[in-house]
């Protein structure tokens, strides 16, 4: 069959790596595509959102599967269109997407369903807003309501900071209509888990655990990003971990969905905050996560299109159980100075060294593009995902760090610090 990635992330460049290796797939395309994704697939210059001409390009290749990359074509309509002329997609419908475009529709959805998650408001006015932070100390997260490519949440820990926060979104309109509504929630605190739960709308299979890393530096300090690197497996993270988060989280979530009239089929991520009081839900996305993708898909040994088209048909009660490596993988992200800036990032910056990578090395491109005369330059916040697997943590990070020393642009940075804590 023919397969159709949407998207342009190193998420995209992941899922396309991942397609080309079944043995069910004759031609894989990705819309748009990135510097990478062309090197393995052929790129179709349509934008992830565009749906009129997704639709009209899978009619005229017959796609047998279209797989959702980005939270733009979700919240498009993408799904939707697709599915009514008659196509197999892996990700969900746009009513159902707003488990991930729409903070306030998330929290009720968890308070419905009994999912733990902190304790929360929705406001559109900054004074009252302003009042349920202080009563806290300040100590809580803002976070826009609508889509804002993961940095639509800022973590407070004084009143100075959360009256900032909240008048950056409400007063100032930092963050346009995506923060015209505000979600403000106690502040958790622990490690952060992520686990993505592959479902047709009524059956659910977990992947593989991994945990990212959101803060720009090292030491988690800086703002948050749309992520700086990942790991999987996580530290401390064992099946019963999974299978709690897939009971009380994953399968409630997507049940309550299928109660209201939005079947969910793709793949459903859980961001997940392990506290002292328990685990707690910080967030869905309606999407694989990037970085996480990175770090799952080279541990899977299933064959991902077999998987994606059984949740696509709503067959996946009848499929075998996933084969995963043993190996543990980890992901550097190599971004742009100024980044998550995105209004202070240059683009157009020469890349070097990609041919230069250790062995074992894989690069999931992100903010590239090819330049007549120039070759390969920059062309986004996070530029490539420097990955690797490993008989240990360690090893695997010690390999992916290799190879994200040897990405060469102005300005480039990473964090040395990605799954430190499990060495």
């Amino acid at each position: 069959m023919k397969v159709l990635v949407v998207g342009s992330g190193a998420r995209e460049h992941a899922l396309v790596w991942k397609c080309v290796q079944s043995e069910l797939v004759e031609r894989v395309y990705c819309a748009p595509g990135n510097g990478g994704t062309g090197g393995m697939a052929r790129n179709v210059a349509i934008g992830a959102a565009d749906v009129v001409r997704i639709v009209d390009f899978a009619k005229r290749e017959r796609l047998g599967l279209v797989i959702l990359g980005p939270e733009a074509a979700v919240d498009a309509g993408v799904g939707d269109a697709l599915r009514n002329a008659g196509f197999n997609v892996f990700g969900p419908n746009r009513g159902a997407g707003r488990i991930e475009s729409s903070k306030s529709f998330a929290k009720a959805l968890m308070k419905r369903a009994d999912i733990p998650t902190a304790a929360f408001e929705v406001f559109t006015q900054p004074a009252p807003a302003r009042d349920w932070a202080r009563e806290r100390g300040g100590r809580v997260a803002v976070k826009a309501d609508g889509l804002a490519r993961g940095k639509g949440v800022i973590v407070c820990t004084t009143i100075a900071e959360s009256d900032a926060a909240i008048d950056a979104m409400l007063v100032e309109s930092r963050f346009g209509r995506s923060g015209a509504t505000i979600v403000v929630e106690d502040l958790l605190e622990g490690p952060e888990l992520t686990i993505l739960g592959v479902t047709d709308g009524k059956d659910l299979v977990a992947l593989a655990p991994s945990r990212d890393f959101k803060r720009a530096h090292e030491a988690d300090g800086g703002p948050n990003t749309g992520g700086m690197g990942a790991y999987s497996p996580p530290k401390a993270v064992d099946d019963a971990v999974v299978r709690e988060v897939v009971d009380r989280v994953l399968r409630p979530a997507v049940l309550e969905l299928s109660s209201g009239g939005d079947e969910f089929r793709g793949v459903l991520y859980a961001g997940m905050m392990l506290t002292a009081a328990g685990m707690r839900t910080i967030e869905f996305n309606a999407r694989f996560g990037d970085p996480e993708a990175q770090v799952v898909l080279p541990r899977l040994q299933t064959d991902f299109v077999a998987l994606a088209l059984a949740a696509a048909k709503g067959t996946l009660a009848d499929f075998p159980d996933l084969r995963w490596s043993p190996q543990p993988c980890v992901g550097v992200v190599v971004a742009s100075a100024n980044y998550p800036d995105d209004a202070m990032v240059k683009t157009g910056l020469q890349i070097r060294g990609l041919a230069e990578m250790p062995p074992g090395v894989l690069i999931f491109h992100a903010g590239t593009r090819f330049e007549p005369g120039r070759g390969l330059v920059t062309d986004g916040g996070r530029v490539v995902t420097s990955v690797a697997l490993g008989d240990t943590v360690a090893q695997a990070r010690d390999k992916a760090l290799a190879g994200a020393r040897k990405v060469r642009f102005d300005g480039a940075f990473f964090r040395s610090d990605i799954a430190q804590e499990a060495v």
